[in-house]
């Protein structure tokens, strides 16, 4: 019997090979973007979740009162590490970490300038990445060691075993590689090349005698703990909350409260309000969840759409049956049959069109996806989710057409009314109203992005150069900044302590004109160089710039003064390290991101600043492409140890949008693919309908009527539906568009423009797609179509 369901459901998929067709593209492109969106969803998810003991690893964040505000950061200080280690005994491991630093890994003449972290002792305890070789809990034992990534001691070492070689690490000194690690996984937050000891860069950078040890107020590490088994974060978040108050000497201390941010969490929650988790990347993740499902609801519609509209086709078929003994449940159970096997046809083509969609879609949003074709958990849930389709999809199509009354359908009488039709118009107006929904969300996505990147950045990025100093780089620095000026290829040239597009630093003003007590403010505070403002092409609005004997001297923003109220600025005092007068007021800058508010900045100024970073612009009378040549000779000359680093301020501040562009760039495939698929099923439908009319279109021909005539006759019933799906989509788009948009300071406002653009461009689509069948049966022989009359 089932044999038999089967293979009359493949005859009937031969016999009506456009419409199968049409039904299994339309399928098919629906699964496949629920099937992209549903690995990259997991794989989003899946984030540090491969680590074994995941649950009991998190994250050491403050909370900052400022004003009443409650901001959150992740740096934290040595101090704070060294307590959490000794003074509570429900955390069993603790590990501090430098962050991520490029340095130049040197192994005979293989050269190479890759990323690593500086890691504490019980890191690798922690975090048990594979060691290929060696032992977590003493590979970094010695201060002059080094673990190395696979990849990373395959380039450096060949076929040789690296371990117990040497690696010379910037020129400086030779490390002992002590580990070797299997390569990171793409789907974890730590990414690096190779670890090194904490006490190794503490050593460098004197981390512990210039006090890093003193003060939980000197925050510029990052921290992470691991609770002991049966330890729950509710048992410890109390006795750690209030740690740091302990120092009362110190106004950042006293208004801080720690916190711990589970692992699971890293990834997806980056946005804190009022110290709160309040989401982030996860808003992103669950609106291209609901977006799949939105394309596969619309897919699953086009089947019900065109199965039921050619229903009356297999009239004769249901009657026959039904004379010869069949029940209805067998008539349901046989279109069922037939819905699951065109299902399973659309899921096949799914995988194909995901298989060779996946690389592209890898390098958009920077994943290394795959299909877990070994995967068995993941067949049972697709396998699942394909019955599931087809039951969705074929199920209205197999009551529709079981209920067919046998008499009246061998008889050959009308078996649809107005009231049958009515269903399957609602069903193309939710179709129409996803694909419009779509439609408006990218058009306005893409005018967010716009109005950002219109948005006047404060300084001039064009041209404007950035390279990481290190120590040979900062020692040679005035030797190289005079040859780059008297050679013309830069007109300008700076060190700071932070890059133009970001600021590396936060740190509180102790005392300022009108201030009110208990009152703070977090400002971005920057070392800078000579000529910093110039090179940048920032403007001073108020006052001047840095004399070469402002070593007691501060400048402040714009956003800074208005924070502080102080209204005639230039000349007074304030007191941050030391006490310090302001010379003069920079305008705002966008150094963080383009779409929040201007962060209060300030600027100090270092004559000897051995900065973070060297910025120089280039001249105007030289080509970037010969600037570059020149640019690459020189720092060779002066800094011969490392490989010449660049990146354009310009491509920097472009990265800035790289989320958002993203996203509005997913938005917009996936609208694109959701208007085709339910044009798929206009275009069915429109055949259909002009099918059914064949007759009627002929005696109006010979009436005289009109080739435009009857295409609209064909055609406004799908033009009406079209424009109620507008008044639908556009509300429920605004709703949701607009909370989307109040994430963002920066932002623009919805107007009635976009809505009639979208409502247009939906108009235009549907009058193209239904227009072929409309002219084709308008232009076709009435006389062919009155024969049989």
């Amino acid at each position: 019997m089932i044999k038999n369901y089967f293979l009359t459901a493949w005859r009937n998929l031969v016999k009506t090979k456009g419409y199968s067709a049409l039904n299994i593209s339309g399928l098919a492109i629906g699964m496949a973007v629920a099937l992209l969106i549903g690995l990259w969803v997991y794989d989003q998810y899946s984030y540090d979740r491969f680590l074994p003991d995941y649950q009991r690893l998190y994250r050491v964040r403050r909370n900052f009162n400022s004003n009443g505000e409650t901001l959150n950061f992740t740096s934290t200080s040595l101090k704070l590490a060294d307590v959490l280690r000794k003074q509570i005994p429900e955390i069993e491991y603790v590990a501090e970490t430098d962050g991520n630093q490029h340095h130049v890994l040197l192994v005979n003449n293989h050269q190479f300038y890759l990323e690593g972290i500086q890691i504490g002792s019980d890191f690798l305890k922690m975090f048990p990445f594979p060691l290929v070789q060696g032992n977590a809990g003493t590979v970094l034992k010695e201060t002059y060691s080094i673990v190395l990534t696979q990849s990373t001691a395959t380039a450096l070492f060949g076929k040789e075993d690296p371990i117990g070689k040497t690696v010379r690490i910037d020129n400086r000194d030779n490390l002992k590689v002590t580990g070797i690690l299997k390569d990171v996984p793409h789907n974890s937050t730590f990414q690096f090349d190779y670890v090194i000891p904490f006490s190794y860069s503490a050593k460098v950078h004197n981390y512990y005698t210039n006090g890093g040890m003193n003060s939980f107020g000197n925050n510029g590490f990052s921290q992470y703990v691991k609770l002991r088994p049966g330890i729950s974060y509710a048992q410890v978040a109390p006795k750690i909350k209030d740690i740091e108050k302990t120092e009362t000497n110190s106004s950042n201390a006293m208004l801080s409260e720690v916190v711990l941010q589970p692992m699971t969490n890293w990834h997806l929650y980056d946005n804190y309000i009022n110290g709160k988790e309040t989401g982030g990347f996860l808003d992103y993740v669950r609106m291209f969840t609901f977006i799949g499902a939105l394309v596969l609801l619309i897919a699953c519609i086009n089947f019900i759409n065109l199965t039921t509209a050619r229903s009356e086709k297999r009239a004769r078929e249901v009657g026959v049956r039904k004379a010869i003994g069949s029940q209805r449940k067998d008539l349901i159970i046989q279109f069922l049959a037939e819905s699951l096997l065109l299902t399973f046809f659309s899921f096949l083509f799914a995988l194909v069109l995901v298989e060779l969609a996946l690389p592209s879609f890898n390098a958009l949003t920077k994943s290394g996806m795959r299909i877990p074709f070994s995967s068995g958990i993941f067949w049972l849930i697709l396998l699942s989710c394909v019955f599931l389709t087809a039951l969705i999809a074929g199920s209205r199509p197999a009551f529709h057409l079981s209920s067919f009354n046998a008499v009246k359908a061998l008889k050959g009488g009308k078996l649809t009314g107005r009231a049958s039709t009515l269903p399957r118009r609602l069903l193309v107006v939710a179709q129409f109203s996803c694909s419009i929904a779509l439609i408006i969300s990218t058009i306005i996505i893409y005018q967010q992005i716009q109005h950002a990147r219109n948005r006047p950045s404060g300084f001039d990025s064009n041209r404007l150069l950035m390279t990481w100093m290190n120590d040979e780089l900062n020692h040679n620095y005035p030797a190289l900044k005079n040859e780059l000026l008297q050679r013309g290829i830069a007109s300008a040239v700076t060190t700071a302590s932070s890059p133009a597009t970001d600021i590396y630093w936060h740190s509180d003003v102790a005392k300022w004109p009108g201030k009110n007590p208990g009152e703070t403010i977090e400002m971005g505070t920057i070392i800078v160089g000579d000529d910093y403002f110039k090179t940048l092409g920032m403007t001073i609005v108020e006052g001047r710039d840095f004399h070469p004997v402002d070593s007691q001297s501060i400048i402040y923003n714009q956003a800074a003064i208005r924070q502080m109220r102080i209204k005639q600025p230039v000349g007074q005092t304030v007191f941050w390290d030391t006490t310090r007068q302001i010379v003069g007021v920079a305008g705002n800058a966008l150094m963080l991101s383009p779409f929040a508010a201007v962060d209060p900045t300030q600027w100090v100024y270092s004559p000897n600043n051995s900065g973070n970073v060297m910025m120089y612009r280039l001249s105007p009378s030289i080509s970037t492409v010969d600037a570059i040549a020149q640019l690459n000779k020189l720092f060779v000359k002066y800094n011969p140890s490392y490989p010449y680093k660049y990146t354009f301020a310009d491509e920097s501040y472009a990265a800035k949008f790289n989320l958002e562009v993203l996203v509005g760039k997913l938005a917009g495939i996936f609208a694109t693919l959701a208007v085709f698929i339910s044009c798929l099923g206009l275009f069915g439908l429109a055949a259909y309908t002009a099918e059914q009319r064949t007759k009627e279109i002929g005696i109006r021909k010979v009436l005289g009527a009109s080739i435009p005539q009857v295409w609209m006759l064909l055609s406004k019933d799908f033009i009406v539906l079209v424009l109620i799906s507008c008044l639908i989509a556009s509300p429920v788009a605004f709703y949701f568009l607009h909370g989307w948009l109040l994430k963002y300071d920066y932002r623009i406002s919805i107007g009635p423009g976009v809505f009639i653009m979208a409502a247009v461009m939906a108009l235009v689509i549907t009058v193209v797609t239904i227009s072929f069948q409309a002219v084709k049966a308008a232009i076709s022989n009435p006389v062919a179509a009155l024969r049989s009359e």
